[in-house]
């Protein structure tokens, strides 16, 4: 009979149980009764069609509200794939995602670009900014595909952003004329700007110092905290995924571990 230890989640209010296996393995059962904010159920993804390569394997993941979650695990274990599906950048397979009890896989690639760019923000290694604009313009790329044009509201929230991630004097400078850290809090912004439920960030401080790294994770807190967006932070720095509140470790395509950080064993990658 497995042990059972009872956790609260204190970001989203829901009640998890931590259910501790004979061969001490741990998962979390989410005992929420309000629709997650993703789900993804038996998600399988293979590439190639004579030579078949199989990258993940029957994935099944809860997403909640206002959580901040970490993805860890070695090269090729799936997490960045695993994002992209989730961030309806690549399809799954077989399997389905759903968002607040909407499935996806049932939605064109149009339905799918425009559900993309009004509900989920994205955050990469490589900043992605485009050199021929200032700060503030590239934050306001987005608006200009959801609005096709961009107005008095939308530069106020850039504005707002840029100083909130603490660009207030480099709004007007063009990318190439930012730091390395300045241009992931561009692409911060960025990701802000059309009020995403979800932020996907893949090795977001990847290509920064340890100083740059540490302001990108208060960021992302203050965003968490503050604007109540879930952060899902897939990194290989088991430092960051030790400081979100859950960690989802995989391995071979499948996830091996999904805990809190608040269980000591947790952090015990």
């Amino acid at each position: 009979m497995a042990d059972k230890k009872e956790i609260k989640n204190g970001s989203s209010g829901m009640q998890s149980e931590i259910i501790e296996a004979q061969n001490g393995s741990r998962e979390i059962k989410n005992g929420s009764s309000a629709s997650p904010l993703f789900e993804i159920k038996k998600i399988t993804k293979v590439y190639g069609e004579k030579v078949k390569t199989q990258v993940l394997h029957g994935v099944d993941l809860i997403l909640e509200k206002k959580e901040f979650v970490s993805i860890i695990g070695p090269s090729g274990c799936g997490k960045t794939t695993l994002l992209n599906i989730l961030g309806t950048l690549d399809g799954a397979t077989s399997g389905e995602i759903i968002f607040q009890g909407r499935n996806l896989t049932s939605m064109n690639p149009d339905e799918l670009a425009d559900f993309r760019n009004r509900n989920l923000g994205f955050i990469f290694q490589f900043h992605h900014l485009l050199p021929e604009f200032t700060a503030l313009e590239n934050v306001l790329i987005p608006t200009w595909i959801m609005d096709k044009r961009s107005n008095m509201k939308h530069r106020e929230r850039a504005e707002f952003l840029l100083e909130t991630v603490g660009l207030k004097e480099q709004m007007n400078k063009k990318s190439t004329d930012l730091s390395g850290g300045q241009q992931q809090r561009v692409a911060i912004a960025r990701a802000l700007i059309n009020s995403p439920q979800i932020i996907f960030a893949d090795e977001p401080t990847g290509n920064l110092d340890t100083e740059s790294t540490n302001q990108a994770y208060e960021l992302f807190r203050k965003i968490n905290s503050e604007l109540e967006t879930t952060m899902l932070i897939v990194t290989h720095d088991s430092g960051l995924a030790a400081r979100c509140d859950r960690v989802i470790k995989m391995k071979d395509g499948r996830v091996e571990r999904d805990c809190r950080t608040d269980v000591v064993e947790c952090i015990e990658f």
